[in-house]
């Protein structure tokens, strides 16, 4: 269902891959709440991308930019405002990657080279984005800028590996910055920790499955879907939300404010072999 939040919106959205992407639903549901989108992702993942059919589904373009390069980023900037007659009111950045995930590379035998590569591509281009936005005066005041974050930015999870890292540095990019930017703009920027999601990037990550069960078996509501995120990150573009800034939000089920659930605890018995136990849990639940 449309609410039209975002008539009369424009905005620029990085990140989109293919169908299964968070960026991908987000894109849909702003067009759907009446906002027009640029697109943008590298000249790779368009090529082996679904960018351009989405594009046509939304009355949309596409900019190829690789967005750790500040250029490109300028070039995004100078296109879109052309495209819209001029500022803006939304940013979103989906941009995640890490070589020593990808690689299986375990937390205490990093590659350096590559955790460069996942701060600089994860992290930094949250950083380079904003600033050239603000240099640029490439946003309205009170726009709104979000970033996709995760909850390894403040707790261990294993194998996430650098990519806390980075998400740490994602959310503290959002606070400083946010400062600056709703002082001198009063433009908002934010990031959603969003429960775990099967996305292309998401599935490749070794234990994704386990890890997914794990906390949709935690969280009270069970994991967030992208569409549900993109809903989210919709209210947080639109005008409902002009106070909210320089926030971390969990879009997770509950999963951030759990302990131990009892679905959790009854599978954790039976991997230790308690039938009993595990009954036992069954029958009293929470």
């Amino acid at each position: 269902m449309a609410y039209n939040l975002l008539k009369g919106k424009k905005g620029v959205i990085f990140g989109v891959l293919d169908h299964k992407s968070i960026a991908w639903k987000v894109a849909q549901r702003a067009y759907e709440e009446g906002a027009e989108i640029v697109l943008t992702n590298t000249p790779t993942a368009i090529r082996f991308g679904e960018i351009e059919e989405l594009a046509k589904t939304i009355h949309s373009i596409v900019v190829p930019a690789d967005a750790t390069q500040v250029k490109d980023i300028e070039n995004v900037f100078q296109v879109a405002m052309e495209h819209f007659g001029g500022p803006f009111d939304f940013i979103l950045h989906s941009i995640g990657m890490s070589l020593n995930v990808r690689k299986n590379r375990p937390y205490d035998d990093l590659d350096y080279d590559y955790f460069i590569k996942t701060l600089d591509i994860s992290a930094l281009s949250f950083h380079k984005i904003i600033q050239t936005a603000k240099k640029m005066d490439a946003l309205k005041e009170w726009g709104s800028i979000v970033a996709l974050s995760y909850i390894a930015a403040q707790r261990t999870l294993f194998r996430y590996n650098d990519m806390a890292d980075a998400k740490a540095a994602l959310e503290s990019i959002a606070r400083s910055f946010g400062y600056i930017y709703g002082r001198d703009k009063k433009v908002r920027i934010n990031t959603v920790s969003q429960s775990p999601t099967m996305t292309t990037a998401g599935s490749g990550i070794k234990g994704i499955d386990d890890l997914f069960d794990f906390s949709d078996r935690m969280s009270p509501l069970g994991n967030a879907s992208a569409e549900e995120c993109a809903d989210y990150v919709i209210t947080l573009f639109s005008d409902l939300t002009r106070k909210v800034t320089m926030q971390n939000l969990y879009h997770d089920g509950g999963f951030s404010s759990m302990g131990m659930s009892a679905r959790a605890m009854t599978m954790y018995a039976r991997s230790l072999n308690c039938e009993e136990c595990a009954k036992k849990l069954e029958e009293e639940g929470d």
